[in-house]
């Protein structure tokens, strides 16, 4: 069965002035297919793969396009015009996506993208945007391991660092005291699970964590160190973001791997900064 907000591989049934008129099934009937967007090649009782939506006058029409987000995704997407019901965003369909008043968390301004969540209006029928993200977050708490690659998508910032969106549907926090980049609202990056909370939110970090990471930043001191002629001024003590310039790791990976070289008794630490060992 065919549904609005879905891609569905419909028969041709006719062809009229302003394009094809495909079988959607009982509950949309027949759908209109634009000439402007017509297949190359087609033949009446052929099969065509279309998206499903709804027209400025809210009837069902089809797409061969491809939108920049589904309905149930998060996407960052641009303010192209803003009217009295909504700002319109641009999602890569001939009609633009609504963002009406009511979901919006702050006046949208023309020119500027933001992360919104698509779906299928129930009361409406319509295909929406909206800014109130967490309300579409998943609060099951998910199986991910401590220490498994994920991909987020970031949408906001708070005390603690940056909100992300986690694997396209879990909510998750990466610290801001581990973030020695600049990071923007709606850029996508991959992330490691530091610990996923009971209410489901999960802790996230930049740097991979466990010991194999460990080791491999004692061996790239250790080089620095001989490099340098064997004294480095960096220590526990140096700024997070020195260590960061020099490294590209936090500060509490880099204590850890000079602790785990001071016990191994191949480095000292000292005020001034790190020495190798004979």
């Amino acid at each position: 069965m065919a549904n609005i907000g879905e891609r569905a591989t419909l028969t041709i049934l006719r062809e009229q002035p302003f394009g094809l008129f495909l079988d959607a099934g009982d509950e949309l009937g027949e759908v209109l297919l634009p000439r402007r967007e017509m297949p190359v090649k087609w033949s009446i009782g052929g099969e065509v793969d279309v998206f499903l939506y709804l027209d400025s006058e809210d009837r069902p029409v089809a797409t061969l396009k491809h939108p920049k987000v589904m309905p149930g995704g998060f996407a960052y997407l641009e303010c192209l015009q803003i009217t009295g019901v909504g700002a319109f965003l641009d999602w890569g369909l001939p009609k633009d996506l609504l963002l009406p008043f009511r979901e919006q968390k702050e006046r949208l301004e023309v020119g500027k993208s933001y992360v919104v969540h698509v779906h299928v209006d129930g009361s409406s029928g319509r295909i929406v945007a909206t800014r109130r993200l967490n309300k579409y977050l998943n609060k099951t708490p998910p199986s991910y391991k401590e220490g498994q690659e994920v991909e987020i998508m970031l949408y906001g910032k708070t005390e603690l660092g940056y909100k992300a969106i986690v694997e396209g549907q879990h909510g998750g926090v990466l610290f801001g005291n581990e973030v020695f980049r600049r990071l923007r609202a709606g850029e996508k990056t991959k992330a490691y699970v530091v610990q996923v909370r009971p209410d489901g939110k999960i802790d996230l970090s930049l740097y991979p964590p466990g010991r194999a990471n460990v080791n491999d930043l004692e061996t790239r001191i250790e080089e620095e160190l001989k490099q340098r002629g064997g004294f480095w001024v960096l220590n526990d003590s140096s700024p997070a973001e020195e260590i960061h310039k020099a490294l590209g790791v936090s500060k509490k990976a880099f204590k850890q791997a000079t602790g785990a070289l001071f016990k191994k008794r191949k480095i000292t630490i000292g005020d001034d900064g790190i020495r190798l060992l004979p």
